[in-house]
């Protein structure tokens, strides 16, 4: 995908925004959209190398960039990190909630430690995140919040037990921050991911049998998707070219939650 132009609907000149989980895979590939349409981006990781190298690659497409480590599983990490954003930039537009992971085991072997590690990452720092962005998006007086769903919102992994909860769990509370912050000029949206090569992924393919090749014969895009897949729909959702869409779910999946 090219750089936006300047002025244009997708023109994101002028504006902040934090990704968490922006150092690879979706989360890189949503920051690069980000940089592309001009906004100076933050983003948010546990791993200080990988942080540099995507900072470096954000730097490139002449973004202003912030790198942050922070562990989202923290409580206090949430509100940290928007304060290093808004000391840093002055300001806040744009909350991007990516960071995520999963624990694969059928529900009567999860723990009770599993099922808290996902949910509390996953769903719980979403929450957070947002709580801690609210008061600068509503200052800001066009915020826009994009959460990272998956298609495991829609239907049953046997395999998926806690993420499938905290994946669906974002959805509802997507829903409820569009209704509570629509007064404030906040759109909150959601995108779903299909199947997507990641790091997450390779493991998922190493975890569970003949799935490469399960997701292409349902796939009808005929592939796996990647993080460049998300620049676009992160610009088009953070622009004000969305700005009467708020609390929809949008799949990115090359079709696979439609396939029979």
């Amino acid at each position: 995908m090219k750089t936006f132009k300047k002025n244009s609907m997708f023109d994101l000149s002028g504006k902040v925004a934090v990704v968490t989980g922006g150092s690879s895979g979706i989360g890189l590939g949503m920051a690069r959209g980000l940089a592309k349409a001009h906004a100076s981006v933050a983003i948010a990781a546990r791993n200080l190398s990988g942080l540099e190298n995507a900072e470096q690659e954000l730097q490139s497409l002449g973004a202003e960039t912030l790198a942050i480590v922070a562990d989202m599983e923290d409580p206090q990490s949430p509100e940290k990190m928007v304060g290093q954003v808004v000391d840093h930039f002055g300001r806040l537009d744009i909350l991007v909630n990516n960071a995520g992971s999963t624990v694969r085991k059928r529900p009567e072997s999860l723990t009770l430690d599993d099922w808290n590690k996902v949910i509390n990452l996953n769903l719980t720092s979403v929450f957070l995140c947002a709580q801690a962005a609210y008061p600068h998006l509503k200052k800001s007086g066009h915020g826009k919040i994009i959460n990272n769903g998956s298609m495991a919102s829609l239907f049953g992994m046997p395999f998926a037990a806690a993420y499938g909860s905290s994946k669906g769990g974002i959805v509802q509370l997507t829903q409820s921050l569009a209704t509570a912050w629509a007064d404030d000029n906040i759109q909150v949206n959601v995108i779903l991911p299909g199947w997507i090569d990641t790091p997450l992924t390779v493991q998922a393919r190493e975890q569970v049998p003949a799935l490469h090749d399960k997701v292409l014969a349902r796939c009808p895009a005929g592939r796996w998707g990647t993080g460049a897949d998300f620049e676009g729909a992160t610009v088009f959702l953070a622009s004000s070219a969305s700005d009467y869409i708020t609390g929809i779910s949008l799949p990115i999946d090359g079709g696979y939650s439609i396939s029979g």
